[in-house]
């Protein structure tokens, strides 16, 4: 078993074991918020730096100097312009912020890859996930411990054959992202949406009633009274999971539900950080203009409106 499944394990029990009955487990998948900061740039562009690098990735260029910050932000200029034509488009901004938002999941991909891609071909098979995550279980099928690791494994394969989009058995590493991570991929959204109602359906008829609702977040525990939040989650149901007042939610209900039509923040950002820097109002912008704006865009020890804050995080 993998460093992946132990944890994910470790965690569920974990979980199960230190929850209390009052806590709520959430499985709404959300965009993420670009920046804690409040977006207002007439006190700071602390705002725009984290969404254009990422909070953690911003803090680099509080110590850098005008002249490293606009040699650096020309060079992530040159990566966002996918079709290299010289300009940077919304739809390239948009796409560029939510690569930045979401690095995180690009490292723990890398990071797993290393591990999977067991003939080191650029290519990570079915069999060769298999066999590093699954050999040792194949090899004990009653394992100790007692958990299932064989449905672990055909749901697995289930969702690998999803996010490998040829057919072929064989992920590329953007196929193998939409396996790891497939609320990220639209293709990948009915899979997500089958394996949430797999974990909630327990009387396995095809569909969420209010009672398997509320049963996976809230468990009784012995007490009588119920936190004030259930009784909401209750009335949310019957309100609006429950869209045809049939009393449970079938597929397209329960997709609405954990994968919500979110506000697009980051396309937001993209046009205002276009709007503020397109000095010709052209629609887009060229390299020059984003480093001319650099101070908008990535910030560096001479920003923050003349204040020269330099901080101290260990990097």
């Amino acid at each position: 078993m993998d460093l992946r499944h132990f944890l994910m394990c470790l965690s569920l029990c974990t979980a199960f074991a230190l929850s209390k009955p009052t806590e709520k487990k959430d499985r709404v998948h959300h965009e993420p918020q670009l920046s804690d900061k409040v977006h207002n740039d007439a006190q700071s562009f602390d705002y725009d730096h984290d969404a254009f690098l990422g909070a953690e990735e911003a803090k680099t260029f509080d110590q850098l100097t005008p002249e490293e910050s606009k040699e650096r932000l020309g060079k992530i200029v040159s990566k966002i312009d996918g079709d290299k034509d010289g300009f940077v488009t919304v739809d390239e901004l948009k796409d560029w912020i939510k690569f930045a938002q979401k690095r995180w999941i690009y490292e723990d991909v890398e990071r797993q890859w290393k591990g999977h891609d067991l003939n080191e071909d650029g290519l990570v098979s079915w069999e060769e996930y298999k066999n590093a995550t699954y050999g040792y279980v194949l090899d004990d099928p009653d394992p100790d411990d007692g958990f299932n690791y064989k449905q672990m494994m055909v749901r697995d394969e289930r969702r690998f054959k999803m996010a490998d989009r040829d057919g072929d058995l064989i992920a590329t590493k953007e196929e193998f992202t939409a396996f790891l991570h497939p609320e990220e991929y639209d293709y990948m959204k009915d899979i997500v949406v089958q394996e949430t109602m797999e974990d909630i359906d327990k009387n396995a008829d095809g569909f969420i009633d209010l009672e398997e609702y509320i049963g996976d977040m809230y468990s009784h525990d012995g007490n009588a009274d119920e936190p004030e939040w259930v009784k909401t989650e209750r009335e949310q149901f019957v309100e609006f999971r429950d869209k045809n007042r049939d009393g449970k939610m079938d597929k397209e209900e329960t997709k609405d539900w954990i994968l919500p039509s979110d506000y697009d923040h980051a396309e937001a950002e993209a046009r205002h950080l276009v709007y503020e820097s397109d000095q010709n109002k052209d629609g887009k912008l060229t390299k020059e203009e984003i480093v001319d704006k650099y101070d908008l865009f990535v910030g560096s020890q001479a920003t923050d409106f003349g204040e020269a804050l330099v901080r101290h995080d260990e990097f």
